[in-house]
């Protein structure tokens, strides 16, 4: 993809601006290639906050919106590199190369890497990018994930993202309606490779997952800023027990959008230890309530980090706990209960006072948000956190918090 330098002088002094309101100023530009430099605009903007080393290099390509859409963010790339061990010499095959941020953030462990992908724009912005990132050892393949794994020699490590979108644009979560089909293709796979690193949707069932594929080593369910994104499967040549498999549970935290370091919260269990751990039931709240992150409620470690932690569980729906004193280093929000009411008009009043607005979530409760919010009348924002939800007794209630 080549760009002439009116096109490329518009992209620069533009930036920043609307990219809608580019689009209508078109006629007063017939030297630029409009489309052309509307999506790379937009691409650079998403990339402020997606992908900032990216964004820093200014002579990057991106594609069009669906694939930077789908790609993963410089985080949960940074993420995926860090499971791989250190290789003295190595080999990756990444035959699902798309926009090229896993490929690249995963090269640097090895010394010869293969991206894979069948649509042509996609391989001509790669073998612009990788050299302006010095990933010079990076091969270029255009060809389909399945026939270049067939016809491939033997690698130390796989990645793979099925695409989880069907003809139609409807997002799919099931293994078998992703293409390529990972497990129809496990075989082969692991034929060819040490190891494979699958990256699936977080909207996948992990148990059906792990159901549906014969070898899977570790899974890795990975959020950001407590949004889970991406399922990461390893697979490998031993089989493992599905529940002796460990279970990583990531929340990386971003501060300003800029830390792109795999630094969060990380929480390891198995589904026998969730079946061998109790927990304890209260319907009485104590001075402090904490709420599991996203990974952690995907993976349903709801007993096991009560057991670790020493919390109190409030229902076994509700996944909130308490305690008397704080718990340090908690995977999740953590909060000071300064208040607790049922929905009655008095109560409200009491525990709510003049309150204008609040952070509210629901748990186990009847009501939406947005109905919650509509009765009590309170706006978003502010510094106040709200739970609806229920306690062990069948209680309806309303707790009033404070972050810490």
């Amino acid at each position: 993809m080549k760009l002439n330098d009116e096109t490329l002088r518009f992209i620069h002094e533009h930036c920043k601006d609307d990219v809608r309101n580019l689009a209508l100023q078109a006629p007063k530009y017939p030297g630029v290639d409009m489309p052309v430099a509307l999506t790379q605009i937009a691409g650079r903007q998403a990339a402020a906050e997606k992908i900032p080393s990216w964004y820093a290099e200014e002579g990057i390509l991106y594609p069009r919106h669906l694939s930077l859409e789908q790609c993963s963010s410089e985080a949960t790339a940074r993420y995926k590199a860090s499971i791989i061990p250190e290789f003295s010499s190595g080999t990756l095959a990444d035959l699902t190369g798309g926009f090229g941020i896993d490929c690249a953030f995963l090269s640097p462990k090895f010394h010869h890497v293969t991206y894979v992908e069948r649509q042509e724009v996609l391989c001509e912005i790669a073998s612009h990018n990788f050299p302006l990132l010095a990933l010079k050892h990076i091969r270029i393949e255009n060809k389909d994930a399945i026939r270049h794994l067939q016809e491939m020699s033997s690698a130390d490590w796989i990645f793979i993202d099925p695409a989880r979108r069907d003809g139609h644009g409807g997002k799919t979560v099931a293994i078998a309606d992703c293409e390529p089909n990972v497990a129809e293709l496990e075989s082969l796979l692991l034929e060819k490779a040490q190891h494979v690193m699958v990256k699936l949707s977080p909207m996948l069932d992990l148990s059906l997952a792990i159901q549906d594929l014969k070898y899977v080593q570790e899974a890795h369910i990975v959020s950001v800023n407590n949004e889970c994104k991406e399922l990461l499967l390893i697979l490998g040549h031993n089989t493992v027990a599905a529940e002796n498999i460990p279970i990583h549970c990531i929340n990386l935290q971003m501060k300003d959008g800029r830390n792109t370091e795999p630094t969060g919260q990380f929480f390891t269990f198995t589904r026998e230890q969730e079946q061998s751990s109790s927990n304890e039931y209260t319907d009485t709240l104590d001075k402090y309530l904490y709420e599991p992150n996203a990974s952690i409620l995907k993976a349903g470690a709801f007993r096991n980090v009560a057991c670790i932690y020493k919390v109190k569980k409030l229902h076994p729906n509700s996944h909130l706990y308490t305690s008397g004193e704080p718990i340090k280093n908690f995977p999740g929000r953590s909060f000071r209960i300064t208040g607790i009411c049922t929905l009655n008009k008095k109560e409200l009043k009491s525990v709510l006072g003049d309150l204008k607005k609040a952070n509210i979530t629901v748990r186990n409760f009847p009501s939406s948000v947005a109905e919650l919010r509509k009765r009590i009348k309170l706006s978003e924002g502010g510094e106040v956190y709200l739970f609806a939800t229920t306690l062990i007794n069948e209680q309806k209630v309303l707790i009033r918090c404070e972050k810490i």
